[in-house]
């Protein structure tokens, strides 16, 4: 994926290198799920599947957003704090489970890993090839700096006043790029949200370790 993304590759098999990228990166992501819901079906839950799917999952992020920021679609800053995050949390589950607490993936965190599978798709989707297109909605590609909503506001304004056959494809790009960046936001608050939540799950898991070996000390 990330020779697909940084290289022309994939346009010397005349395949443009958005659509094997994202196909790629869909498969992986797919892949992924599928071998837990067997894993959890089939009752064949593994200790080294359970340290090796979270790996996988984060290494299939990881190297897809640093592909992007490569390609100017991500913001560095927003791609440090989720790899950062992903680090962090492992650490943290690391040291727990040396004390033997399991801290078990939350609602918040699968949220997060969806709407990072989603944000990267669109993301790669809006990619290009050569110089970077003007789009007839009149902003340069990337369309944005910062924030999103307003842009992205506007770009469906047009799209809908003017119908989907009346853009080009150069305007597809701005729309997905810009709803990619703020499916970005929706990933680093959900980041900054699970993050706090594990550690609070720690948090009560030692207190709670701490109160029972007191009561055994006293009972001793």
């Amino acid at each position: 994926m990330v020779v697909v993304l940084l290289t022309p590759f994939s346009e010397s098999f005349g395949v443009p290198r958005h659509i094997l990228g994202v196909t790629l990166f869909l498969a992986a992501a797919l892949t992924d799920f599928l071998d837990g819901y067997f894993a959890r079906r089939r009752n064949q839950v593994s200790k080294l599947g359970q340290l090796l799917d979270p790996l996988a999952d984060k290494l299939l992020i990881s190297a897809a957003l640093i592909a992007l920021v490569d390609n100017h679609l991500a913001p560095a800053w927003a791609v440090v704090i989720i790899i950062g995050r992903e680090f962090a949390v492992t650490g943290l589950r690391s040291i727990a489970a040396t004390d033997g607490v399991v801290i078990a993936a939350s609602r918040m965190g699968k949220l997060k890993m969806a709407a990072q599978v989603f944000a990267v798709s669109l993301l790669i989707v809006s990619s290009t090839s050569g110089n970077p297109p003007v789009s007839n909605l009149g902003m340069p590609f990337p369309a944005i700096a910062f924030w999103t909503v307003p842009e992205l506001r506007a770009a469906w304004q047009h799209l809908f006043s003017s119908g989907p056959f009346a853009i080009s494809w150069s305007d597809w790009q701005v729309l997905l790029y810009t709803a990619g960046r703020a499916m970005l936001w929706v990933v680093v608050l959900s980041a900054f949200y699970s993050m706090f939540g594990y550690f609070r799950a720690f948090y009560q898991a030692a207190q709670l370790r701490e109160a029972e070996e007191k009561r055994e000390g006293v009972k001793g």
